[in-house]
């Protein structure tokens, strides 16, 4: 699809975590909760997913909240405000369930700090309490959290070192909430795979239904490559088509971390060279000898 899908505004919010703002009015206007885009941000580069973190149908723009991981994201992050990308498809993937449950817990980490603003700006309109619980390692890798505590009802924060809210995760101050009395009618969580599956456990003894945003490896974004496979309740599914939602008690975590790791060890070794003749040429330039 044709579009300059100029970067209206990028800053890094916190250490590896950029914020994108794209112009583009056709997705701005179709998205909803939940679904996602699919990008590549150079004619050679890999096409790669980003779940829609808000979007402004009057500026026709939305926004991205992207983590540098490798070397497509490098290059993605390393654009600046009113550089183009060469290519943006969607809003793609099945938007989140949005209706009235009662009291709804969601869960961010990484990205879905950012990811689960729309839906809980959803869930609160269709007449939920809505309960937002957000993790990091430390407090200085928090971001989004003037959003998030606008959109829920109530709002947490965990980190791995205590620097700020619960010492721990979103699990452990959620089976907190529930320890003190809280009842949960339905759980949301969005973030690395680890995080949704110690989140899907922690919700699975208190039979609390549980969605997850599963982020399978992607290429197509239709069902066509059959790259984001995953197994739920037995039955083979496509993350970028029956998700990425999906019911975390059911999904088979086991395959799919399994297929997530197949290209580790690639994906570590062309990044690290990459870097290096990176940091190779800007030496030279430095030096005055290029």
């Amino acid at each position: 699809m044709s579009g300059d899908y100029r970067i209206v505004e990028k800053h890094e919010v916190v250490p590896n975590v950029h914020k994108l703002v794209i112009r583009d009015p056709r997705i701005a206007r179709r998205a909803r909760p939940g679904q996602f885009v699919l990008l590549m941000s150079s004619e050679k580069g890999e096409r790669i997913p980003f779940t829609l973190s808000d979007w402004d149908v009057e500026k026709g723009t939305i926004t991205l909240y992207v983590l540098e991981l490798g070397i497509s994201t490098m290059k993605l992050v390393g654009l600046r405000k009113g550089d183009s990308l060469f290519s943006l498809a969607g809003p793609l993937g099945q938007p989140a369930i949005i209706k009235k449950f009662g009291t709804v817990v969601l869960g961010g980490g990484c990205f879905g700090i950012g990811g689960i603003y729309p839906i809980a700006k959803a869930l609160k309109a269709a007449g939920n309490h809505v309960v937002a619980i957000i993790e990091a390692r430390s407090n200085y890798l928090l971001f989004n959290r003037e959003n998030l505590r606008s959109a829920a009802d109530e709002f947490y924060v965990t980190t791995s070192d205590g620097s700020e809210g619960m010492k721990g995760h979103v699990q452990d101050r959620l089976i907190a909430l529930v320890e003190e009395g809280k009842k949960f009618d339905r759980a949301y969580f969005m973030g690395c795979t680890f995080m949704l599956m110690e989140c899907a456990e922690a919700t699975r003894p208190y039979s609390i239904p549980t969605g997850v945003a599963l982020n399978a490896i992607m290429v197509d974004g239709t069902g066509m490559c059959g790259c984001c496979r995953v197994t739920v309740d037995g039955h083979m599914r496509f993350v970028c088509v029956d998700g990425p939602e999906m019911d975390g008690h059911k999904v088979d975590w086991e395959e799919l971390f399994t297929r997530k790791r197949v290209y580790r060890e690639e994906e570590a070794v062309a990044y690290q060279s990459h870097v290096c003749r990176a940091l190779s040429g800007y030496e030279m330039r430095e030096g005055g000898e290029e």
